[in-house]
């Protein structure tokens, strides 16, 4: 399971993946440590979900299945952050404080950096979000951690031939420039998405997003038309992209992944205690 957000901050001197027990006595020894831990720095597509918003889901919680034994999940994503947002509310700080040399720091932001009646979280592609985005890859740098750029996943969007549509402007093109110029890896989530939905078409990936007709959930009664944000079967899918891209870039070895090709249940999700009102 990936490791929660309140779990990160309060983890830094330990981020056990299992107990291990004491060879022949029953007593249970130290907490065994994952080599390293991918970090996601990200938006509410990456994002955990609280039950309430089940079955919502971000491409984070699926993330772990995908990567080997020796690796752990800490999803640091927000619902509703822009890259600048996620600095001014120190969620960037508390980040960085519990991440390892040796550690990956994944960054993908835009859906709410694009919002320009906003303030508080537009930043402008080519000025003030690569700025934002410089300060993620210093503060991993810094910290002995290796960070990676991805790019905005796609919306569910068609044209009236049934052409997937691309939704995020120039943002995608200034992330691909920022990698070439700070020589990190980079993860294409927007190009890899877009295919993907092509191929799917407009009905198929109906299910792969948070599409629900009214009473098929209780958290959505009335149902729902979410063209942005994952049921399981999305976020399996892109958590995908993400890992065979890690592999692709050479950021994590062959080894170090797993069920690429395998089916991930749905059960094997999990969603975060709703927040006590």
């Amino acid at each position: 399971m990936s490791i929660s957000r309140r779990q990160a901050a309060a983890a830094l001197s330990a981020l056990p993946l299992a107990a291990m027990t004491g060879s022949g006595t029953g007593v249970a020894s130290a907490p065994a440590r994952p080599r390293r831990t991918v970090h996601i720095a990200g938006d509410s597509t990456a994002a955990d979900k609280y039950a309430r918003a089940a079955p919502e889901a971000g491409w984070g919680m699926a993330l772990p299945f995908l990567l080997g034994k020796g690796i752990a999940v800490a999803n640091h994503a927000v619902n509703g952050r822009s890259s600048k947002s996620f600095i001014d509310e120190g969620r960037l700080t508390a980040l960085l404080a519990v991440v390892r040399p040796g550690d990956l720091l994944l960054v993908q932001f835009g859906h709410n950096d694009e919002k320009a009646d906003d303030p508080a979280r537009y930043t402008e592609p080519w000025s003030t979000y690569q700025d934002c985005l410089r300060r993620y890859l210093k503060g991993a740098r810094d910290a002995g951690a290796r960070p990676v750029l991805l790019t905005s996943v796609e919306r569910r969007r068609f044209d009236a031939a049934g052409g997937a549509v691309p939704t995020h402007g120039e943002y995608p093109a200034a992330v691909r420039a920022l990698a070439a110029e700070e020589r990190v890896p980079l993860l294409d989530s927007q190009a890899q998405s877009l295919a993907l939905w092509q191929r799917l078409g407009p009905e198929t990936t109906k299910s792969y997003f948070n599409w629900l007709p009214p009473g098929e959930s209780p958290n959505y009664p009335s149902g729902v038309s979410d063209n942005t944000h994952f049921r399981p079967t999305g976020a399996v899918a892109v958590a995908r992209l993400v890992a065979r891209a890690l592999r692709d870039e050479r950021v994590l070895a062959p080894g170090e992944l797993r069920r690429l090709d395998e089916e991930i249940p749905e059960s094997w999700l999990s969603w975060l205690d709703n927040p006590v009102a």
